[in-house]
């Protein structure tokens, strides 16, 4: 068994019974998450999941990262498939007591893997332009939706970590906007649960200049005002299962 699935302490429920199907490696990831008032983003989820809170306060999230070591258990790294840049938005909610992540949308830079993720997990993956750079210690992201009007799906930031690495403690809200270990997505009036494991997060406090943003335009701008809170990991290593479908009509 690899290192990283022994250690579960971390996790809030046990890994599966089943086997894996795909790891990745998550590279240079920037969480900058909003505040957002929970009726507000109750409109934007699906009635049957119940949208999760800190302190009765929602929270949305752009995380941009870049992926390597993409590999389907039990084949090769292929040459296609290897890296890809993807940046996701997302909030937070639950499912029979399962606290988990909701994906409004995943911006992705390899159609095949986009293809993939749509036909097998349903998720709203879209085909974007993106670049990543580094320099000076400063990652440089910029995402374009391939398909969108001008004005929507765009993203461009630069970010660096600036404090010693840390872990979250139990009960903070950096915790609560970081350490998620399954995502959840509907399909007509069923329910599936998609379980993911790595290890605890190792966090940086971090400063981040957003140039633009238009990845969340289903929420009104003002919540986008203010600084977001915004925290990086420089890699993690990931495990993913298959969609497991718990709920029907």
């Amino acid at each position: 068994m690899k290192e990283e699935l022994k250690i579960t302490g971390h996790r809030p429920f046990p890994l599966p019974d089943k086997p894996w199907v795909m790891e990745q490696i998550w590279n240079d990831v920037l969480f900058a998450h909003w505040p957002v008032p929970a009726e507000i983003m109750e409109k934007h989820i699906p009635s049957k999941l119940t949208l999760d809170t800190y302190n009765g306060t929602a929270w949305v999230g752009a995380v941009p990262f870049w992926i390597s070591k993409m590999r389907v258990r039990g084949l090769p790294t292929l040459p296609i498939m290897k890296s890809m840049n993807e940046l996701n938005v997302r909030t937070y909610v639950e499912y029979a007591g399962i606290k988990g992540v909701y994906f409004f949308s995943l911006d992705a830079d390899n159609f095949l893997a986009v293809t993939g993720a749509r036909m097998l997990y349903f998720l709203p993956y879209m085909n974007a332009k993106m670049q990543v750079s580094r320099s000076e210690g400063q990652i440089n992201y910029e995402s374009r939706r391939s398909q969108s009007p001008s004005e929507n799906g765009q993203f461009k930031a630069d970010y660096k970590p600036i404090s010693s690495p840390f872990n979250s403690k139990p009960g903070t809200l950096d915790e609560w906007l970081t350490e998620r270990y399954c995502l959840w997505v509907t399909k007509g009036e069923k329910v599936y649960r998609g379980d993911i494991h790595h290890t605890k997060w190792q966090l940086h406090e971090a400063s981040c200049t957003i140039h633009q943003n238009t990845l969340a335009s289903f929420l009104p701008r003002k919540h986008f005002k203010g600084e977001p809170i915004v925290h990086y990991s420089p890699e993690k290593h990931a495990y993913f299962w298959p969609l497991i479908k718990v709920s029907s009509p």
